[in-house]
Parts: structure tokens; sequence; C-alpha cells
């Protein structure tokens, strides 16, 4: 498991699933074993998916790419590692967003909070459940708006840049849920399939 750092009340240590966002989430976070990767448009910064799983990998986690499309696959991924640890594995799901803008603001994407829920979801259908409240509430968000996950990336701000880009076809794509059972992890400096 990666070094822990000090303890704050927003790390959500005392939780075996937890959520921020992008990198700066990522360093608020305590260590974890698994981090999940969640950029499901990739509009604003492809970078910024790599940035965030370097970060986590450099610090000895896990590192997983998941979303919509293959939450399931993912909770099943970190349902077998716990397995093969033979202890309990903590999990943080990283929702990217959108760091660019040209102030440096991080802009919180909503195909990304959908994403992370779906994922947290995923891994409470499997009984890893202790989440902390910043997750249970992106797992609450997706289970809500889940019948209308389509409508919502294709209007979000992500999709309607795609939209007017003519690539509405990637945004109804990246809402199929659990379409993919490829979960990627990221190795030398990419994300590959498992």
């Amino acid at each position: 498991m990666p070094s822990p750092a000090a303890s704050s009340p927003f790390d959500q240590s005392r939780y075996q699933v937890r959520l921020d966002w992008g990198r700066a989430g990522l360093e608020r976070l305590a260590a974890a074993d698994v981090v999940v990767v969640v950029d499901v448009l990739s509009t604003g910064s492809p970078s910024a998916a790599a940035d965030v799983a370097a970060a986590a990998a450099a610090s000895g986690s896990l590192v997983l790419r998941g979303g919509l499309r293959n939450a399931a696959a993912v909770a099943d991924a970190v349902l077998a590692e716990q397995q093969r640890r033979a202890a309990r594995t903590s999990i943080a799901v990283i929702a990217v967003g959108d760091p660019g803008g040209g102030d440096g603001a991080l802009r919180v994407a909503v195909e990304d909070l959908l994403g992370a829920g779906a994922v947290v979801d995923a891994l409470s259908l499997r009984g890893i459940d202790h989440t902390a409240p910043e997750a249970a509430a992106a797992c609450d968000s997706f289970r809500g708006l889940r019948g209308a996950v389509r409508h919502l990336l294709t209007a979000s701000g992500s999709g309607q840049e795609l939209v007017a880009a003519d690539r509405r076809d990637e945004a109804l794509a990246a809402a199929e849920l659990d379409a993919d059972t490829v979960v990627p992890v990221f190795r030398d400096g990419v994300f590959a399939d498992a």
C-alpha cells in the first residue's frame, strides 16, 4: 500500500471508497491501493488523465481507467485485486474534470461525475460500499440520472464541444453503460489494456 500521509478532514481516509477531482484531489486524498481515473469525454485536456495517472502510479497505486463504458469491469478488477491482496483495499476514484479554460481552474464535468458515480455504484453492487460522502453523492447522482445519461452527455458543455465538431457519436458512445469489458491499466506512462 502507498505510504500514508498526514491525516486531514478532507483525505477521506476513514472510507474504503473515496472520490475527488483532478490532480489536486488525488493529492488531497489519503493514499490508496487502487486509483480509478475517470475522464469520460477527454475534450478539455487529454493529458490531464495521464497526469493524474502518472502521479497515482508514482505513489505506488494500481491505476485503472474507468467510466460509464466499463464501470462493471472496473469493479470486477478492483474486487479481484482485493481478493489477490487478501486484505481490504482502498480505492480512490478521481474524476478528471476539465483543467483547461486558461485560468487554471478545474471545471467540474458532469460526464466525469456520472462516470465516477457509475464506478462507485458498480463497486457497491459487489459489496465494496464503505464510501465517503463525496463518493456516495456521485453514486446517487448516477443512479438517479441513469436513464438520462445519453442526453446529459450530449447536452453537457463537453458534449456540446463534440457536437459542434461533428463528433456527437463520440459522446453517445461514451454514454454506453458497461459496453466494454476491458480495464486499461496505467503502465510505463500510458494506459494499456490489461
